[in-house]
Order: structure tokens, then C-alpha cells, then sequence
């Protein structure tokens, strides 16, 4: 049993609460069988001294995931507004005192062996997790990646502005032959050679005073943290931000780079392909917005509170 705080966790599937180790499913299910199912990633922020937990862009993060169902013949059986109160719910009933990372997944839950996503009376369900999550990439210094030899998935492939989870297994071999190769993570090309995203994470870099990041149109996940930090930039710093094609030497040439995601946050990059980025130290400009979104994700910045689900979780 998985415990947190001493406190036995639980998880929502098939319509209820269940402890953590009795959420299972059966491993006929589609979704086992072919990665027929669509998540999304969404982060908690906990603040101490007012007993409460922030839960960051939870309505962006679900219209997302209903836009993923629809591309992938899914049906969610719940709507916006209950999704959203399970999210609440859980991080109460789970007596989440930390920051906490959630998982909601809409699957395809038939029990049968054909790829076929539209079948009469196909079954599509919901379920929902919590972990504690600090830290998931040292944001403290500098990462080291590797351009990595698998392409990006194409849009006519697997479509990779949906979260779905058997397209993870592109990202899964690109960020284990990194790692294996001595790099931290890897940045995935387009099949036409164009920079995309890294593993699991969106890509800018910083090049005279402009911030770059590839366009929605570079097979690249449209990320929350993406629009976050592209908001940030034109709102509280003046920047501009160009979204077009990248190519892969541009990043060697950068002024700075950085990876974000809703795990990762913003996490500097100081090296690819064993080259310097910069003077190999975090950039000015991606320090300016890690302060700033760790302002905005823990209600240090009243004029983002909009995107934020205050969640009150007592002892």
C-alpha cells in the first residue's frame, strides 16, 4: 500500500474512489493492448502557511485532453466541470501536503483484440492519480543534451498535439539513448531535419535579445507551460516571440536555451552535442523567467490567479 503522510492513498476508476493498489485494470483492456488512451500531466503547488494547494491551469490542461479524445475516437464519460471537482477531491481525499503532480487519463476500455477505435457500444473511461512530485528535471543548473537519432513523430504519423500514451515510446527510446550516451535528455528532429521539441518537453532559445521557439506546426505538443512562458515574456518582460523553424545549428550559435514543460517548469540548458550554449552558465533571460513562473504557479502574482484552482487541504 502506497502511503503518504500515513495516509492511504486512492485513486478514481470505473466511477469511484478506490485504494491506490485496488485501482487495476484488466489486461485485456485496449488501451493495454494498442495505447488507445490520452492523458494529460498537471501540477499542484503546495503553500505551507495557508494549508492550500494550487492547482496550475487545471482548465487549460482538460480542454486539452478533450481535444485529444476527439482526435483519437475517444468519448469522455465525464464533463469539464466534474473532472475538474475530482481533481479537488482527490488532492483532499489523498491529503496532498506537497507539491503533487496529477495524472487524469480518459482510456479505451473494451476487452477485446482489434486496433478498431469505433466500434458500436465501445466503452471510453476515466481515471485520475496523484504522486508527490518536487523536482522532476535539477532546474538548478545547466542540462547537457544530445541530438537525438530517432525523428519526432510526424502529424500524419501518430498525432503528436494529442497525448496519447503510445506515442510516449517515441520519447521513451530518444531520452534512454541520451541518457545512456552520457546526455541529461535529447531534442528530437523533424523528419525534414527541423529542430522539434525535447523528449517531453517544448524548446526556446534566446538568440539577440529575441525569444524562438518552434511553431505549432513543427510536430511539437501545443504546451501549456509553452503558452506560459510565451505569455510571461511578452506581458512582464516586453519580449516578442517568434514561432518558425529551427535548425539544428541554431542551437549550437544560441545565446541561451531552455526546455519547459509542466514537470520539467523551465530548466536551463548550458551544452547539446558536447558545444557550449553561451558562456555554458543559466541565461539572464531564463533565470528572469523561472523567478517569474515560480511567482505565478505558487499565487505570488495576483494578476495570474485566473489560472489557478485553489484546492483547501487540511490535516
Amino acid at each position: 500500500m502506497i502511503e503518504e503522510s500515513g495516509l492511504a492513498q486512492v485513486a478514481y476508476v470505473r466511477g469511484e474512489f478506490l485504494p491506490l493498489e485496488k485501482a487495476t485494470l484488466d489486461i485485456r483492456t485496449h488501451a493495454f493492448l494498442y495505447g488507445t488512451s490520452v492523458f494529460e500531466g498537471i501540477r499542484a503547488y503546495w503553500v505551507a502557511d495557508q494549508g492550500q494547494i494550487l492547482v496550475f491551469r487545471a482548465k487549460e490542461h482538460y480542454a486539452r485532453l478533450e481535444r485529444s479524445c476527439k482526435i483519437l475516437h475517444l468519448q469522455c464519460p465525464l464533463s469539464f466541470e466534474r473532472m475538474l471537482e475530482l481533481t479537488a477531491e482527490i488532492l483532499q481525499k489523498n491529503q496532498c501536503q506537497s507539491d503533487t503532480y496529477l495524472r487524469p487519463i480518459v482510456y479505451k476500455a473494451d476487452l477485446r483484440i482489434d486496433p478498431f477505435l469505433n466500434t458500436p457500444n465501445t466503452q471510453d473511461d476515466f481515471c485520475l492519480f496523484t504522486v508527490p512530485l518536487q523536482q522532476y528535471i535539477d532546474t538548478r543548473t545547466g542540462l547537457h543534451l544530445g541530438i537525438s537519432s530517432w525523428r519526432r513523430l510526424d502529424d500524419n504519423m501518430m498525432p503528436v498535439r494529442a497525448k496519447v500514451s503510445g506515442a510516449y515510446v517515441n520519447s521513451a527510446l530518444a531520452k534512454t539513448d541520451a541518457k545512456l550516451s552520457g546526455f541529461d535528455d535529447a531534442i528530437l528532429l523533424s523528419e525534414d531535419g527541423h529542430v522539434a521539441e525535447g523528449s517531453a518537453m517544448n524548446l526556446f532559445l534566446v538568440r539577440d535579445g529575441r525569444l524562438i521557439t518552434p511553431s505549432v506546426t513543427s510536430n511539437i505538443l501545443e504546451g501549456i507551460t509553452r503558452d506560459t512562458v510565451i505569455q510571461l515574456a511578452k506581458q512582464e518582460l516586453g519580449i516578442a516571440v517568434e514561432g518558425r523553424s529551427i535548425d539544428r545549428t541554431e542551437l549550437y550559435v544560441a545565446d541561451e536555451l531552455f526546455l519547459c514543460g509542466t514537470a520539467t517548469e523551465i530548466a536551463p540548458v548550458t551544452k547539446v552535442d558536447h558545444r557550449l550554449i553561451g558562456n555554458g552558465k543559466t541565461g539572464a533571460l531564463t533565470q528572469q523567467l523561472q523567478d517569474l513562473y515560480q511567482q505565478v504557479v505558487r499565487g505570488q502574482l495576483p494578476k495570474y490567479e485566473a489560472w489557478l484552482m485553489v484546492v483547501p487541504v487540511t490535516g
